[in-house]
């Protein structure tokens, strides 16, 4: 082997052994050193034998090298965990306090929101060449969660049906090719994003309706937390492995049993309502907001990407954290005017 001949060196007798140094050529031609008296002589310390009989026999199989994560890097479930908590707890924190004590504020936190991931669905329809009416969509979007929170379910039917008004008008004065997906399109990003989340809105407008509000981000938070948690340590089971495979049965089974309790206690201590309405809003919300997120990671798979932006670091983007509470607003406005009489 040239590593242990070198070039121009040919092989040199030991008049100590009376035989080649090349015979120490490790294990590459199976031969062994010996010294005087036919025993096999010790190996040369720094050697590669002398290395190889240091190590213990059955090494690797008593210890498993891991690699070393390098700080920021994603975890088990795909997500820098500290970095998620902090941008968790930094958007939820005023939002909460908006909800709580400055209503028009917490409607104009939740437009901002809006905005922000139609901006990002927008931008990411583009990478298949579909283009949303970007400037009639953005316009609609900042009109429905307000008409929502003045005028309630009518006029926020008012406020979508001119909103999709607006983007045929908008696409016959301003033409482009593929106007029919264009407009589909528009249609959706606002169905799915603004107009979902404007049933929160509805909400705001009944008495004590804020707290249902606040006991749906709680119930949101703890389905993803308790569910990441779980699914990141005995998740082996895929719900959807060809949609989302790092969501997993276990988890989705944590994330049932975390927003039980959340929901549990929030009905009685924060709602004032019985402990099984608290009990049937954590089901329906965990379900509602479980489809939400495997309806965007269909939608993301399709288009070919990984999250929708990059603006929140540890979540992707502001549509990665949207698209459970985009699902999970309806069902809470239809439990609340189903299952707590008198509340709209």
């Amino acid at each position: 082997m040239a590593d242990h001949d070198p070039p121009g060196v040919g092989p040199a007798t030991g008049p100590e052994t009376g035989t080649d140094a090349g015979t120490d050529a490790g294990p590459h031609n199976g031969r062994v050193a010996v010294a005087p008296g036919g025993t096999p002589a010790a190996p040369e310390p720094g050697s590669r034998r002398a290395l190889r009989a240091a190590r213990l026999p059955g090494h690797r199989l008593l210890r498993r090298r891991r690699r070393p994560r390098t700080p920021g890097q994603a975890s088990r479930a795909g997500r820098n965990l500290p970095a998620a908590i902090g941008v968790g707890a930094a958007l939820l924190i005023p939002t909460l306090v908006g909800l709580l004590f400055f209503p028009v504020v917490f409607v104009g936190i939740v437009t901002l929101f809006a905005l922000v991931g139609v901006w990002e669905t927008c931008r990411a329809l583009e990478l298949r060449r579909i283009h949303a009416p970007l400037a009639p969509t953005l316009a609609g979007t900042l009109v429905l969660p307000f008409a929502a929170y003045f005028g309630g379910g009518e006029g926020l039917a008012a406020a979508t049906v001119l909103s999709v008004l607006a983007l045929f008008v908008w696409r016959t004065i301003d033409p482009a090719p593929d106007a029919g997906k264009s407009l589909m399109a528009g249609t959706f990003t606002l169905l799915w994003v603004p107009f979902m989340l404007s049933f929160a809105m509805i909400l705001m407008r009944a008495e004590g309706g804020f707290l249902v509000i606040a006991t749906l981000l709680l119930l949101v938070v703890a389905n993803d937390t308790f569910g990441y948690l779980i699914g990141a340590f005995f998740g082996k089971h895929a719900m959807a492995p060809k949609i989302s495979p790092k969501k997993s049965w276990e988890g989705f089974g944590g994330s049932i049993g975390g927003a039980l309790v959340v929901g549990g206690l929030c009905s009685v201590f924060l709602m004032g309502r019985p402990l099984w309405v608290g009990l049937v809003l954590a089901v329906v919300i965990v379900a509602s907001a479980t489809a939400g997120d495997l309806a965007e990671s269909m939608i993301k798979r399709e288009l070919g990407v990984k999250d929708m932006g990059n603006l929140l670091p540890g979540h992707g983007g502001v549509m990665d954290r949207l698209d459970s509470i985009v699902f999970a607003s309806p069902m809470a406005y239809l439990l609340s005017a189903t299952l707590v009489p008198g509340l709209l």
